[in-house]
């Protein structure tokens, strides 16, 4: 049940904090957190990352249903057995859910983390993002670490 707690407190900041971007800057204002590297740019994505699949909204739904889904049986299945996989699901359910529901309620999620690398402007990005991020990288983590467990149990 924890791991939903987490997940409620993902969404929650995600969408406390698109609504702070939406109702405090006007569409492409941005505000330099750190000059030529951090900036809040208030921007609107109908796609996936880097605007891919602009629009196809009904696409999203089911996807984004179909992971909820799997992830849910996920955290049922493994959370016991490996609390960071526990996080980690946790992480991509509340990350999930929160893009889901701006494409729900908005038809379009809404960034606002501007990253410079160099000359390189990184795509816009908001909360549920990084915590999808955040939990790949956990399972990926996760799952090295209960293989090489399971090596050293076996050998």
């Amino acid at each position: 049940m924890r791991y939903y707690g987490i997940a409620l407190v993902i969404v929650l900041i995600d969408q406390i904090t698109k609504w702070l971007v939406v109702t405090n800057m006007e569409l492409r204002e941005s505000i330099a957190v750190i000059e030529g590297f951090f900036y809040f740019t208030s921007h609107r994505n109908t796609g996936a990352a880097w605007g891919i699949l602009a629009g196809q909204m009904l696409f999203f739904y089911i996807i984004t249903l179909i992971v909820i889904g799997i992830v849910v049986y996920y955290i049922k299945k493994f959370s016991k057995e490996s609390r960071l996989m526990g996080w980690a699901l946790a992480f991509i359910l509340g990350g999930a859910i929160g893009n889901f529901i701006d494409r729900l309620f908005r038809k379009e999620v809404v960034d606002f983390f501007d990253v410079y690398i160099g000359s390189y402007d990184y795509p816009i990005f908001n909360i549920a993002d990084s915590a999808l991020v955040v939990g790949v990288g956990l399972v990926i983590i996760a799952t090295f670490l209960d293989e090489k467990k399971k090596g050293r149990t076996t050998a």
